[in-house]
């Protein structure tokens, strides 16, 4: 299958009491295995069958008319990477490299909180902050809907999910506080560091 759908890097219940299992089986199980069958069923036949989910979105992202393509096709990727960035017992003050360059090129781990909490609560409507690495310096993106850094070919590090679906069973329109509390206790810093390579 040219856009997969790998299992989830833990179990269901794994980020209780921060994220539950039941969003996690509606998140994962409905939304992001949606984004996977619908790409997958418009690429079938084509001549982006067999291509690598990142080049199918950025081919996509440069044609108006596979618009719908690129926003399941990104969203496939999105979430795959989103959960990659929460981890059981995660979150709080990084250590290695990432806190290197967080003070480095933020200042402090505390204003990195800041800029990264405001992006995501400050998003009109659906969609997603990032970190990424830009030009050799870290920066903050904000991404619209189904919108990817990929796209762009730009290096990844980080993201947060801020459509209503990952966070609404729990926190309802609470998006600072499931932002306050990705940061506090779901980021998996081993992952951000192993994406700085």
């Amino acid at each position: 299958m040219p856009v997969p759908y790998p299992d989830l890097p833990y179990p269901k219940n794994a980020l209780e009491p921060h994220i539950s299992a039941k969003t996690l089986e509606f998140h994962y199980g409905k939304h992001h295995k949606a984004y996977v069958d619908t790409a997958n069923s418009m690429i079938e036949g084509t001549d982006l069958a067999g291509k690598e989910l990142e080049a199918i979105i950025q081919s996509a992202a440069k044609d108006p008319e596979k618009k719908v393509l690129f926003n399941n096709a990104a969203q496939a990727w999105n979430h795959t990477f989103f959960w990659q960035c929460m981890k059981a017992g995660g979150g709080g003050k990084p250590s290695g490299k990432i806190a290197e360059r967080i003070k480095a090129d933020f200042g402090s781990y505390e204003e990195f909180v800041e800029k990264y909490k405001t992006a995501g609560v400050k998003l009109f409507g659906s969609g997603w902050a990032w970190l990424v690495e830009k030009n050799g310096k870290l920066e903050i993106m904000q991404g619209a809907n189904a919108e990817t850094p990929v796209a762009q070919g730009i290096k990844t590090l980080l993201v947060v999910d801020v459509w209503e679906h990952a966070y609404y069973l729990d926190y309802q329109n609470r998006r600072a506080d499931f932002l306050q509390t990705f940061i506090d206790h779901l980021i998996n810093w081993d992952f951000v560091n192993a994406n700085l390579g």
